[in-house]
C-alpha cells in the first residue's frame, strides 16, 4: 500500500491570492520530485483559477456548484481523477473565497473518513496586506459591510496560519501595523509574510505546511445565519465569451482596458468590488493565456500572465465577486465588453453568463474534532 498523500487546503477571502500562492507552492514541490494535483472550487462553473492552474501546467480538477463543505463527495471524485490522471503525491484544495468554517467542515471530515489516504496539513489562510489595513481599522478606506467583514473575520479566527501577502505592496511601517495586531489580536496563530507574486518570502511557510499536521483545537464558534447573510450580501458573475477580429489585436491591451471599464462602471454603480479576473485563450492551441485581476475599487488591473502575439480570435472568461446586486453584474458586464468590443472592431458573442448570489452553506459534514462520527 503506497503511503498518504498530503492534502494541504488554502483559504483566504477573495482575492487574497490563494492561486498564485498554490501555484508557487505546487512548482516548490515539483521541484523536489512530488506529484502535485490540485482542486480549485467555486460557486458556478468556468473559474478563471482552474485556467490559470492548467496553463502553468500543474493537473487541476474543478468542483463547481457549491463550497467545499457543501460539496463534500465531490472532493473524493475530484482526488480521485487526479489519482487516475497524476497519482499525487499532494493535493493542494483552493476552497471558494467566501467560505470559512472549513476545519470541521473539510478537514476533520477528510481525516475521519480517509485517513488512510490523506495526511492533513493545518489550515493555512492567506490575508491580502492592502485589505487587511482596512478590514482591521487601521487605515481608512472604502470597506465590506458588516454581513461580509464577519466572513472575513471568521476566515482569519479559525486559520492555523496566516500569510500576510502582497507585502510588496505597502510600506514597512503598515506592514508592522498588520502585524501588531494580529499578533495581539489572534496570539494563537503561526504568522508569515510574503509577496506570491514575486515568490518572495514564501519559504518558511513552505517548510512549515508540509512538515506539519491538523490536530484537535479549539473550535471556531460561528453562526450559520450571519454567515449564509454575508455571503448572500456578495454578487457572483462567470462569463463566457467569444471575440473575433478581421485582422488582429493586443489581447493583453485589451484585458488591461476591460478591467479598468468593468471597474469604473461598477463604482460608478456602487458595487464594492472583491475580486474580478479575466483570462484571454487564443485558438492556436498554444495553451497561452492573458490573465488579469483587480482586487478593489481603487487598484490599478494587474496583468499576469501575457500572450506573446497578437490574435484573430479568442476565448474571453470573466469572474467578478462584488457586494452589489447581481442584476448589476448582468447588465454591466455584457454592456462595458460590448462597448469596448465597438471601439476595437471586434465581434463579440456572449456564449453564457451567470449571476447570482450564493446559496446558504449547509455542509454534509461538521465535526468538533477529527476523532468523532462525522454528522
Amino acid at each position: 500500500m503506497s503511503d498518504p498523500a498530503r492534502y494541504i487546503m488554502l483559504g483566504g477571502f477573495l482575492g487574497a491570492g490563494k492561486t498564485t500562492t498554490l501555484i508557487r507552492l505546487a512548482e516548490h514541490l515539483q521541484n523536489q520530485d512530488k506529484r502535485v494535483g490540485i482542486i480549485t472550487n467555486d460557486q458556478a462553473a468556468g473559474l478563471v483559477d482552474t485556467a490559470v492552474v492548467k496553463a502553468n501546467n500543474v493537473p487541476v480538477q474543478e468542483i463547481a456548484g457549491g463550497c467545499f463543505c457543501c460539496r463534500f463527495p465531490s472532493l473524493q471524485e475530484a482526488a480521485d481523477k487526479l489519482e487516475q490522471d497524476a497519482r499525487p503525491d499532494v493535493f493542494l484544495g483552493e476552497p471558494v473565497g467566501s467560505c470559512t468554517d472549513l476545519v470541521a467542515t473539510v478537514s476533520y471530515p477528510l481525516r475521519r473518513l480517509y485517513g488512510d489516504r490523506f495526511v492533513i496539513a493545518p489550515l493555512s489562510v492567506v490575508v491580502d496586506a492592502k485589505r487587511a489595513l482596512r478590514m482591521f481599522g487601521l487605515q481608512e478606506g472604502k470597506k465590506f459591510s458588516e454581513k461580509v467583514a464577519y466572513i472575513y473575520k471568521k476566515q482569519i479566527e479559525e486559520a492555523h496560519a496566516l500569510l500576510i501577502n502582497k507585502t510588496d505592496l505597502i510600506s514597512d511601517d503598515e506592514l508592522q501595523m498588520i502585524l501588531g495586531y494580529v499578533n495581539a489580536t489572534y496570539p494563537d496563530k503561526s504568522v508569515f509574510t510574503c509577496s506570491a507574486l514575486n515568490n518572495d518570502g514564501l519559504d518558511v511557510w513552505k517548510e512549515w505546511v508540509w512538515t506539519h499536521e491538523i490536530g484537535d483545537g479549539r473550535q471556531l464558534e460561528i453562526d450559520y445565519k450571519d454567515y449564509a447573510e454575508g455571503e448572500a450580501a456578495l454578487a457572483w458573475c462567470n462569463a463566457s465569451v467569444y471575440l473575433q477580429s478581421d485582422d488582429e489585436f493586443d489581447g493583453n491591451e485589451f484585458l488591461q482596458e476591460l478591467m479598468q471599464r468593468l471597474s469604473n462602471a461598477l463604482n460608478d454603480q456602487g458595487a464594492s468590488i472583491a475580486h474580478m479576473k479575466m483570462t484571454l485563450s487564443p485558438e492556436d492551441g498554444s495553451g497561452e493565456i492573458a490573465s488579469s485581476n483587480v482586487v478593489d475599487n481603487e487598484s490599478v488591473p494587474a496583468l499576469g500572465q501575457k500572450l506573446m502575439d497578437p490574435l484573430p480570435s479568442g476565448a474571453l472568461m470573466i469572474n467578478v465577486r462584488a457586494e452589489t446586486d447581481p442584476d448589476i453584474l448582468k447588465t454591466q458586464v455584457p454592456q462595458v465588453c460590448q462597448s469596448l468590443c465597438n471601439e476595437l472592431s471586434l465581434t463579440m458573442s456572449l456564449d453564457d453568463i451567470e449571476c447570482f448570489r450564493p446559496a446558504a452553506p449547509v455542509p454534509v459534514h461538521r465535526m468538533q474534532n477529527m476523532h468523532e462520527d462525522c454528522a
